[in-house]
């Protein structure tokens, strides 16, 4: 064998271990799994450590390894702008991480529900608009993970599709949420460790601090270079990163599944604070990249994590490439894991409505979970370059859910809230959306979409009060 091919064969053989490694975890906690309540939202049981872990392994998928790293390559301290956004986004989610664990939810229609009244047309949009989000991860991290480690061993894209489809099929069907969050929480803490290992190897070879000081701009390195980036950049992220970080469902469910109420906050800042250990990890690669002689042009900064990779030694690289494997496969588990969440919680039980049989309910998600894995990979494997509409889903889900979620959280004792309202204010984002994306705005369409649901939110209320109030003129007096 040449010493190409061992390389490659020593870099396959570590992502198995890897990934066997994880679903024997996801095998043992998985046992555990008897009701929906388990498979959904992990029995409401899971330690503050889980939640913590598992959140900080979701949130760091292909876009920290990739495209933040190039981040740090082009534009240095920048990327931390970028980890901050999604931090305040955790923040501000923190706000009603006590009222959302109190109350049970499992999914973020029920949020809706609970806040405005049960509708079947209100639960059918909503489900959809947040069921698009953890599709469109799931199906763009397995194009992530095959475009990266085709680099590195030459396999062919649909055949690493395939692979990734079939790892995260074995996290999600053993039990659900308690299978994926533990496994998560394991590679959470490993991903932790090899982050630390890798930064530091990183300074390593390039002769510490000193050595990017010398070899690299003052610009890219420097405290000034967290604005480098731009200002109209810096706002794009802002409105961009921190709406789609307040209505992302695979946050909530850890909300949901905490075991105690007064920690979930306390989760919630944990979780966006190691967010920022993500940000270091990016600058200092694509830092490091640059020091050790990377040349790129900025539309080609994502190619420098690749790069990176290619100049570790062999033993270096198979760390590395078990940690890749660990992050992307906690991210698309738990994308799997919360679109089945929504098609059996959701669109089966909360559309067609009725009681079912517990086992039913758990039969039909490990069946839902085979339905949709197959469909992303199918879909990644026939338009890997297409997917990116469905990154654009993302705006349109933070703008149809962000005000009916916290404006109605902030109204809910004050106003009469009706499932008309939570409709016409969902319909209204998603118009405003499309509004903003067909006029080709700079700034993120999702803010106008937000800001026509906000205004149809206050159409809506106040067509309520007239209502209400002219109903009450018209209804006979007492004495009458």
């Amino acid at each position: 064998m040449s010493e190409n091919g061992l390389t490659i064969a020593l870099v396959i053989g570590s992502c198995v271990l890897v990934t066997g490694a994880g679903a024997l975890i996801a095998l043992h906690y998985g046992r555990r799994a008897k009701t929906s309540e388990d498979w959904i939202v992990g029995g409401r049981a899971l330690p503050l450590r889980v939640v913590v872990f598992s959140q900080f392994a979701t949130a760091s998928g292909g876009g920290v390894l990739v495209a933040h790293v190039g981040i740090g390559y082009a534009w240095g301290w920048s990327v931390l702008l970028y980890e901050l956004a999604c931090m305040i986004g955790f923040l501000l989610l923190a706000v009603l991480a006590n009222w959302l664990r109190r109350q049970e939810f499992d999914t973020v229609p029920q949020i809706l529900t609970r806040l405005f009244g049960r509708d079947r047309r209100l639960i059918a949009i909503a489900a959809l608009c947040t069921v698009v989000v953890p599709f469109g991860w799931l199906a763009t991290q397995f194009v992530a993970f095959a475009r990266l480690f085709s680099q590195i061993t030459g396999v062919p894209l649909p055949t690493l599709i395939m692979v990734m489809a079939v790892a995260s099929l074995l996290f999600v069907l053993p039990g659900g949420l308690l299978s994926v969050a533990w496994s998560d929480y394991i590679f959470g803490v490993f991903m932790l460790v090899v982050t630390v290992f890798v930064v530091a190897y990183a300074l390593y070879m390039v002769g510490g601090w000193d050595g990017i000081t010398a070899s690299v701009p003052a610009e890219l390195w420097s405290p000034g270079s967290i604005t480098l980036v731009g200002w109209e950049t810096i706002v794009l992220w802002a409105f961009a990163i921190i709406p789609g970080t307040l209505t992302n469902q695979l946050y909530y469910q850890r909300v949901f599944a905490a075991k105690e109420v007064g920690q979930v906050r306390t989760g919630l800042v944990v979780s966006g604070l190691m967010m920022l250990i993500a940000g270091v990890y990016a600058g200092i690669l694509g830092l490091a990249a640059r020091a050790m002689g990377a040349d790129f042009t900025v539309g080609e900064r994502e190619l420098a994590a690749g790069w990176f990779i290619g100049q570790l030694p062999l033993w270096v690289m198979l760390i590395f490439a078990g940690f890749l494997v660990a992050t992307i496969v906690s991210t698309t588990s738990s994308a799997l894991h919360s679109v089945v969440t929504n098609l059996v919680r959701d669109l089966y039980q909360g559309v067609r409505g009725g009681a079912r049989p517990e086992r039913e309910l758990v039969r039909m998600s490990r069946a839902l979970t085979v339905v949709v894995t197959v469909t992303a990979a199918a879909l990644a494997v026939a338009f890997p370059k297409a997917l990116d509409w469905l990154v654009a889903t993302y705006a349109y889900s933070a703008a149809s859910l962000a005000v009916p979620v916290f404006a109605g959280f902030a109204l809910r004792d004050r106003m009469r809230l009706t499932p008309g309202v939570a409709v016409t204010t969902m319909l209204g984002g998603m118009a405003g959306c499309a509004a903003a994306q067909l006029a080709g705005t700079t700034v993120p369409y999702a803010v106008y979409g937000m800001g026509a649901s906000l205004i149809c939110m206050a159409a809506a209320l106040a067509a309520t009060r007239v209502s209400n109030r002219s109903g009450r003129d018209r209804a006979p007096a007492a004495h009458e």
